[in-house]
């Protein structure tokens, strides 16, 4: 498995699940620093059209690009569907954000061969990464 500052130097593209259109929302807030941080962010969201300026599709098999991280904004027990469309979708990373574990999903993703982060914040690790000068 890559390391967390591997993946995210390598990935450019984000399919954010869960993404609220609300701006005090987490999955809001680190949607956008991704963006501003020169990710291209996908919103996943079947109750919005656009978020972020950025077309939103009802789920992630809609989506007609190819995605590097997956990453969850929604309950545990909401994680294996998810993930088995990161598989089928082709993703490279599954990324359950602070406070989503689901271990039974993540070893199916590992042996899929994607690359598994569970309970880590992308924005936080990219700060921290950032402020080391690792990342740009």
């Amino acid at each position: 498995m890559r390391s967390i500052e591997q993946i995210l130097q390598e990935s450019k593209t984000v399919a954010v699940v869960g993404l609220s259109p609300r701006p005090e929302r987490d999955s809001h807030e680190v949607a956008q620093y991704l963006k501003e941080n020169g990710y291209r962010i996908i919103p996943v969201n079947p109750a919005a059209t656009e978020i972020l300026g950025e077309r939103c599709y009802p789920s992630l098999s809609a989506v007609p690009e190819s995605v590097d991280i997956v990453d969850i904004f929604r309950r545990a027990e909401d994680v294996p569907p998810i993930v088995e469309e990161a598989i089928q979708k082709g993703a490279r990373v599954v990324w359950m954000q602070l406070g989503i574990v689901h271990e039974e999903a993540a070893k199916g993703a590992e042996a899929r061969g994607l690359d598994v982060v569970m309970d880590r914040c992308t924005k936080i690790e990219h700060e921290a990464l950032k402020r080391q000068g690792r990342l740009p």
